[in-house]
């Protein structure tokens, strides 16, 4: 299959995921993940209508924007060191990974010397698996207090890369976990935080993720196929 028809597949099975759980389909946006993917795929799913792209490696991004000539919006998603932020400034619309109060003061010094903020969600780490980063739920809290009070960046929600299970319907506990979390820390009503976004949700199990709330679901190999290592 095509890079556009499954594009298409995928489309009509988030609507059909809203449906069932009583959601709008404009309330949830695909990111489409194209680490190691190249520039002509991404200019592919563009021509298809892809908009939104999602990256992880920073090195790897720097190339490929200047290598992507059609409008898109980037999203980054992967880990990220704090020595690293630099190479994002100005050209990342959301930074998804943001799991520590050290790495969220080089971001709003980043974006500062630009004079603009961005957009980031937190991410947690439910399970506590050791091999993905993200905070812990009981540190979660307070590192939204702590990220409300820098003024060049606005945490918009949270993010969370469950366990792998082959069935979908082990990992919705995990999906509605975050989601309770999210509206914790939204009764908190810190300043400028609005926790509007849940980025989660893959290719094997993004349809469980949009029926417990997903706004965000971030999918590549349903899209561009098996991943590619450099």
């Amino acid at each position: 299959m095509s890079i556009q028809s499954n594009i298409q597949d995928i489309r009509t099975r988030l609507e059909a995921a809203c449906q069932r759980s009583n959601r709008d389909p404009n309330q949830v946006r695909l990111v489409a993940v194209s680490k190691t993917k190249p520039a002509s795929q991404i200019e592919e799913a563009a021509r298809a209508g892809q908009q939104l792209f999602g990256e992880s490696y920073v090195q790897e991004f720097t190339d490929k924007r200047e290598q992507v000539r059609l409008p898109v919006t980037w999203h980054f998603i992967g880990h990220l060191q704090s020595n690293k932020v630099k190479y994002l400034r100005g050209n990342v619309s959301m930074i998804h990974s943001v799991d520590r109060l050290s790495l969220a003061q080089e971001i709003d010094r980043q974006w500062q010397k630009i004079g603009e903020t961005v957009d980031i969600l937190l991410q947690v780490n439910l399970a506590d698996e050791e091999s993905k980063s993200g905070a812990t739920e009981e540190a979660a809290e307070d590192l939204a207090r702590r990220l409300a009070t820098l003024p060049h960046l606005r945490l918009r929600g949270l993010m969370t890369l469950p366990p792998y299970c082959d069935n979908p319907e082990d990992v919705r506990p995990y999906f509605a976990q975050l989601r309770h979390l999210s509206e914790r820390i939204a009764a908190l009503n810190l300043p400028d935080v609005h926790m509007t976004e849940l980025s989660m949700g893959m290719s094997h199990d993004f349809e469980v993720a949009v029926e417990e709330g997903a706004t965000m679901v971030r999918i590549g190999t349903a899209i561009f196929g098996e991943r590619e290592y450099p």
